[in-house]
């Protein structure tokens, strides 16, 4: 089964950077695609960034210019590097991969990371 595990994580000051990282068991991302949600306390989840195999990006426009998102060589750890971060970015980020059905559909799930900017 697949499974993603994240790391990183954890409390930053304003301004500082923070790095997460997602690696995926059992999955092909070439299948689908590979993303970051994120859910802070009152508010809805939230799509940050996706990678695709072929290396196409997307992201939310509240993080374009200061996330990048990333994979390794191998394709199966996807990275989240965040840079001037605010109060407005703490949350807990999740990893998710794609399933492809007759599209796209985010499938699976990591157990979720902590981030706090103070």
């Amino acid at each position: 089964h697949v499974q993603l595990v994240e790391s990183g994580g954890g409390s930053v000051q304003a301004g500082g950077s923070l790095e997460l990282s997602c690696t995926a068991h059992n999955y092909n991302i070439r299948t689908c695609a590979m993303g970051w949600y994120r859910q802070a306390p009152g508010k809805e989840r939230e799509l940050v960034a996706s990678v695709k195999a072929d290396g196409t990006t997307t992201y939310a426009p509240s993080v374009r210019g200061r996330f990048t998102v990333s994979l390794d060589n191998t394709k199966t750890t996807m990275h989240l590097q965040m840079s001037s971060l605010s109060t407005e970015d703490t949350a807990v980020y999740t990893c998710a991969a794609g399933k492809k059905l007759l599209v796209c559909v985010w499938d699976y799930w990591g157990q979720g990371t902590q981030v706090t900017v103070s």
